[in-house]
């Protein structure tokens, strides 16, 4: 089915999110010039916030990654056949993944919105 989809249809999922980033940044520059580099300043220090909460989660919890309950190294890559899940988790342990992916995910969007509260 993919041989039959457009090119401009199989871009990546972010695309329309990035485009309008981008068009964003560029009224910026045209209505406030001088915004510009404060607006890339708190950009980068909010992606480096992300980093930085992702590191401070593996170095708190080193034993509980997300990729730890899974059936297979992902890094391997897949072969699972046509609608079943790429990336299954092991049986009985749904609950504690799910805890562990919420647990990463408050431990990255505190350190965040810390950082941003900060700006």
């Amino acid at each position: 089915m993919r041989d039959f989809i457009p090119a401009w249809l199989r871009a990546p999922r972010t695309t329309t999110w990035l485009v309008l980033a981008a068009l964003l940044l560029v009224a910026i520059a045209i209505v406030a010039p001088p915004q510009l580099p404060v607006v890339l300043y708190k950009a980068s220090l909010v992606a480096l916030a992300a980093v930085l909460g992702y590191w401070l989660d593996r170095a708190l919890f080193p034993y509980a990654r997300p990729d730890g309950y899974l059936v297979r190294d992902w890094r391997f890559g897949t072969e699972e056949p046509e609608g079943d899940v790429d990336y299954p988790v092991v049986q009985g342990y749904i609950r504690v993944f799910t805890a562990v992916m919420l647990r990463r995910t408050i431990v990255v969007g505190c350190v965040v919105l810390g950082v941003a509260a900060g700006l």
